[in-house]
């Protein structure tokens, strides 16, 4: 026999911590649905954000190069699946619910624009005076609205607790504006772990493909940043000479290990400090409670800076991105002349929302190589 809903409840009631938060326990979804039989409820979140259109089109949406540069590199898809596998063995390891952390995870950078940070830039600029453009706005607005699968509502219908996650989704680059309906100071620790998996991921995997590329150096990165040269002595120590491939991939799994290491043992001590005894209880208590050490923060900052310096803002980086962006802002002026050539989904939202909301919507969801074509189509040919 298969175990049901409520048994699954359960397993988690004898398993979790008291404070994580339990699939039992949710606020519920705006519009009222039959349970699952099978699933719990965020188990039936996260099936819904896999299977949405929103989701599959992040393999062809910018990381941090540009998207088609490489076969190999990031895509904001993969690096999604590798923040919800960071986010999962967090939260498995401080006992909390595994299943939110990775919904979270997976539904964080639903609403992320084509061309990575620097279309998300121009977007809110582009929508100046007509409410800005935050991803994570972006994504809420997608899993409440935007996706259309459902005959009895608009959006994906989620759970409190997984939108929670959206709204207050923080990192060094996300700073999420104030959203009506989650008013508490924090949100649940699974939200609290896809954050920080998050920035676990994009430091490492950013780095990985930055030496893939070659425009990062080893060499450089061992005098410069006390994380990789620590971590590149004790592989050698303990491997020896290794070839470059496999040497670099050891080197960052290394940085990874440590930093989940990091993260699971300060929020540990930070748990017991606080002595809190519900997920209510973590979302009003004074500051985070999954963090990481001070000190590792500091050598996290430094390797940020370090990034920034040599491969966000790196020309080949940076100007290729640069281009495609003042694509978008082309396409988005000839929409705000010729808002009939929309699509069709964003022509019948043109009355309910206005034209720039409208607009900014459509060019969001786009891919990075749709994009292209869509201004290579309405824009380049006609001038």
């Amino acid at each position: 026999m298969p175990r049901t809903r409520e048994e699954l409840e359960q397993i988690e009631k004898q398993v979790l911590a008291p404070y994580a938060q339990f699939s039992a326990d949710t606020r519920g979804r705006k519009h009222r649905e039959t349970p699952a039989d099978w699933r719990t409820e965020y188990q039936r979140d996260r099936d819904r954000v896999i299977h949405s259109r929103a989701f599959r089109r992040l393999e062809y949406k910018t990381q941090v190069f540009l998207n088609g540069t490489g076969d190999h590199l990031r895509t904001r898809l993969t690096h999604t699946m590798e923040v919800a596998a960071t986010a999962r063995s967090i939260a498995r390891a401080l006992r909390l619910n595994e299943d939110l952390a990775e919904t979270i995870a997976l539904a964080h950078d639903l609403g992320h624009s084509p061309f990575g940070h620097k279309g998300e830039a121009a977007l809110n600029k582009l929508m100046r005076g007509h409410g800005g453009f935050e991803h994570n706005s972006q994504s809420l607005r997608i899993v409440e609205e935007l996706e259309q699968k459902y005959p009895s509502f608009h959006g994906l219908n989620l759970t409190w607790e997984t939108r929670e996650g959206l709204a207050k989704h923080y990192t060094a680059y996300d700073h999420p504006s104030r959203r009506r309906g989650f008013a508490a100071k924090h949100s649940s620790l699974e939200a609290q772990v896809a954050n920080l998996a998050d920035e676990i991921t994009y430091y490492n995997h950013d780095l990985d493909d930055g030496l893939d590329t070659g425009l990062l150096d080893e060499r450089k990165l061992a005098r410069e940043v006390t994380l990789w040269g620590s971590a590149a002595r004790r592989i050698r120590k303990k491997h020896g000479a290794l070839a470059d491939e496999c040497r670099r991939y050891f080197i960052i799994r290394c940085l990874i290990d440590e930093q989940v290491k990091d993260v699971v043992t300060t929020t540990e001590h930070l748990l017991k400090e606080a002595g809190v005894k519900s997920a209510d209880e973590v979302r009003l208590h004074k500051q985070p409670l999954v963090q990481y050490s001070e000190a590792r923060r500091k050598l996290n900052a430094d390797l940020r800076e370090y990034l920034y310096t040599n491969l966000y803002f790196n020309p080949v980086v940076h100007e290729p991105n640069m281009r495609a962006v003042r694509l978008m802002e082309e396409l988005f002026q000839h929409f705000l002349a010729h808002p009939q050539q929309l699509g069709s989904q964003a022509r019948q939202r043109l009355r309910k929302v206005g034209k720039h909301r409208a607009i900014c919507d459509y060019l969001a969801g786009m891919t990075d190589r749709y994009l292209v074509l869509e201004h290579e189509r309405l824009v380049a040919t006609k001038s």
